[in-house]
């Protein structure tokens, strides 16, 4: 399992965006062209209103990567290293020589969680001799030595692989990849660390899948495309909502919108069917005369 699942980590592409998120060739032509910032972002806020993203810089620009000349779905990232944009990616791991991200994460805490384990067996299973080194009980042969070695490079390891698989089980709770712990996705109402959290049960599902019988097996069943991802907090704009009895949600649209709203599919999302939604409403007549628009705020959080 342990070589089953570092063969996964290393040869498992990372996964880049999709052929949507790519700007099409007018707009590519015309983006290029534009030398004002402003115009460039409003070429890419028309390209972007249809696309699945929530967050964007802290400077609520639209994220676009000019290397790969699209257009980064939410928790993607450019890899300097691979040069090429990757799906939730987490970081760049050089004792793999791959990125950890949205295709190969799961292989990379199952590789973390076996290699912890042998570790822990082959100090358990020298420990006997090395304790009979220390005490003179060990024949006086070269091999000692080694038993001394290799204990010591099994404990180390242990130790160091346990610091690292313990702050990824932690970053999985919180569903946060590294660089978001560092750098807080923006969203429309600021940073937020916690703002794809679903809560610690469905941040695993969301990791490891439906089937707690494959959780264990380096076989890929995370959910979701890697492009669109639920998220804690959904700010809407009443006005545009329609209110099925379905609880379908709809675009919001506005004229100062410093970022496009995408269509709301989370209603739809497995990890999503059994939560509730409220409203944050006021009296109706101080609506109408101050014209303000109310929030729908979607609690993802059971």
């Amino acid at each position: 399992m342990f070589v089953w699942s570092y063969g996964k980590t290393i040869f498992t592409s990372p996964a880049s965006p999709s052929n949507e998120f790519c700007l099409s060739k007018a707009d590519k032509e015309q983006y290029e062209k534009e030398e004002r910032p402003e115009s460039q972002q409003e070429i890419l806020r028309r390209a972007a209103k249809d696309l699945p993203i929530y967050t964007t810089t802290a400077s609520r620009a639209i994220r676009y990567c000019d290397r790969c000349q699209l257009i980064k779905p939410d928790r993607c990232h450019h890899c300097s290293a691979c040069d090429i944009c990757v799906l939730k990616m987490d970081h760049h791991c050089p004792w793999v020589n791959n990125c950890v991200g949205f295709s190969n994460y799961k292989f990379f805490l199952l590789f973390l969680m076996y290699s912890l384990l042998y570790c822990l067996f082959v100090a358990a299973t020298v420990l006997q001799y090395f304790i009979k080194f220390w005490t003179n009980e060990l024949p006086d042969t070269h091999a000692k030595f080694h038993v001394l070695f290799l204990f010591f490079v099994a404990a180390m390891f242990f130790i160091s692989i346990l610091s690292l698989f313990s702050y990824h089980c932690w970053l999985v709770g919180k569903n946060r990849s590294t660089i978001e712990t560092f750098r807080a996705p923006t969203f429309r109402n600021g940073p937020d660390k916690n703002g794809f959290s679903l809560g610690c049960s469905k941040n695993l599902r969301e990791v490891f899948g439906d089937e707690k019988k494959y959780w264990l097996l380096p076989i890929f069943t995370s959910l979701g495309d890697g492009c669109n991802f639920p998220t804690r907090l959904v700010i809407m704009d009443p006005e545009q909502l329609t209110v099925s009895s379905q609880n379908e949600p709809a675009k919001s649209s506005g004229a100062n919108q410093p970022f496009p709203t995408r269509p709301l599919s989370e209603s739809k999302n497995r990890l999503l069917a059994s939560d509730s939604q409220w409203v944050e409403s006021g009296p109706e007549d101080e609506n109408v005369k101050s014209g303000t628009k109310k929030h729908i705020i979607v609690s993802l959080e059971s």
